[in-house]
């Protein structure tokens, strides 16, 4: 064994415990190669040593010069606290944060000229905006294609030059559309002239409006052709356009379930201590962690922290689906951790009873029951419809 690889075992043997915890590889100049969490830290390091060569954990030894890690009082609480050390650090061996294959997004991207796209998981400097996870790749990329087709967005590679009709020109040329779809009017065409900057984000907002179940101006114009095409005789086409209206007001629909979800994951979740770690209590709005105290032992200890849930529901917060991409990877991790345990849903307390009756154990029970039931909807989709795209690689 390498000397350096055997003075970071020794060290490991010596002080690691077996604690929920976090713990980090470091290189030769202090650079963080990767982080990991684990309900036993001292047994997962020792993995670690016991590689094969060629696995990635092998990989991560060899180039370490440092092991560190801290214990933390629950596996709960590493998960929190590794998924917020990557995202500040980005390791170089933590590519992405446990990537979900199964699931997808929306995303609305952050360009001149936006588009409707699906992606794997968010990423990237959180400009972009997202909806979901959606489990379903395929069924959602038809709707990216109705939605766009039918606000004549565009679809085109990011790198393609945008010619607006406002943009200044010292020589103003007539130019075609780049594409099929902007010749055969499904494409406002931004790239050709063929609108303002100002008439397109209004088909954007149209667009994003819809995603989150306050329009339905794509299924209004679908409809609209629908009865044209009856009127001029054409059934077989009017009867593919009610077919196809009918698959994208499904969808909405779940996609307004989307938003019961995020609404129920608003409650205070008490977490016991793992290996002498204290008991620690979080509050959640819309999947994401607003607080995280030390579990109230006290009668006062308890009203401070009632007076707390209290001061973050107060505050208004939109209803709306769309979240940026921190937001959007932390729903995803509390999500799953509950879908994973549910047996922890009985350490929650939902917000809206929380903070107004008390505890009414009936009514604590039912959200609670109601909570996993919407969690298995999410995660299976539309009548529960296997993703064709499962096994492809995220974008």
């Amino acid at each position: 064994m390498d000397p350096r690889v055997a003075t970071l075992l020794s060290h490991v043997r010596a002080n690691a415990e077996n604690r929920p915890g976090v713990y980090r590889m470091l290189g030769p100049s202090g650079e963080l190669l990767y982080v990991g969490k684990s309900v036993r830290v001292r047994t997962r390091l020792l993995s670690y040593f016991r590689a094969d060569e060629g696995e990635k954990a092998a990989e991560i030894i060899s180039q370490a010069h440092l092991v560190e890690w801290e214990y933390t009082p629950s596996e709960f609480a590493a998960l929190l606290h590794e998924f917020r050390l990557i995202k500040s650090h980005r390791p170089l061996y933590n590519v992405q944060h446990k990537r979900d294959r199964s699931h997808c997004f929306l995303q609305i991207t952050r360009e001149a000229v936006p588009r409707l796209r699906v992606v794997g998981q968010p990423g990237g400097s959180g400009g972009a905006e997202y909806f979901g996870p959606f489990h379903g790749r395929h069924i959602m990329a038809e709707v990216v294609r109705a939605v766009s087709d039918l606000l004549e967005l565009r679809d085109c590679p990011s790198d393609t030059p945008m010619r607006l009709a406002d943009q200044i020109q010292l020589f103003p040329t007539k130019e075609d559309p780049r594409c099929l779809r902007g010749q055969t009017a499904r494409c406002i065409s931004p790239c050709a002239g063929g609108c303002t900057q100002a008439e397109y984000l209004e088909r954007v907002a149209l667009a994003r409006a819809f995603l989150n179940g306050e329009s339905d101006r794509p299924l209004v114009i679908l409809r609209e052709r629908m009865a044209m095409a009856a009127r001029r005789l054409q059934f077989e086409y009017a009867a593919e356009l009610r077919d196809r209206a009918e698959r994208l007001e499904h969808v909405q629909s779940w996609i307004v379930e989307l938003g019961r979800t995020l609404r129920r994951l608003s409650l205070v979740y008490t977490v016991q201590g793992q290996g002498g770690g204290e008991d620690r209590t979080y509050v959640l709005r819309r999947g994401r962690i607003r607080a995280e105290v030390p579990a109230p032992q006290t009668p006062e200890e308890q009203a401070a922290l009632e007076a707390r849930v209290r001061d973050i529901f107060s505050l208004p917060e939109p209803e709306a689906i769309g979240l940026r991409a921190q937001e959007a990877q932390e729903l995803m991790l509390i999500a799953k951790w509950f879908r994973l345990h549910p047996e922890e849903l009985e350490g929650t307390v939902p917000a809206s009873v929380r903070t107004g009756s008390g505890e009414a154990s009936e009514e604590v029970e039912e959200a609670r029951a109601e909570l996993a039931r919407t969690l298995e909807r999410t995660v299976e989709g539309p009548d529960g419809a296997e993703d064709e795209g499962r096994t492809a690689a995220p974008d």
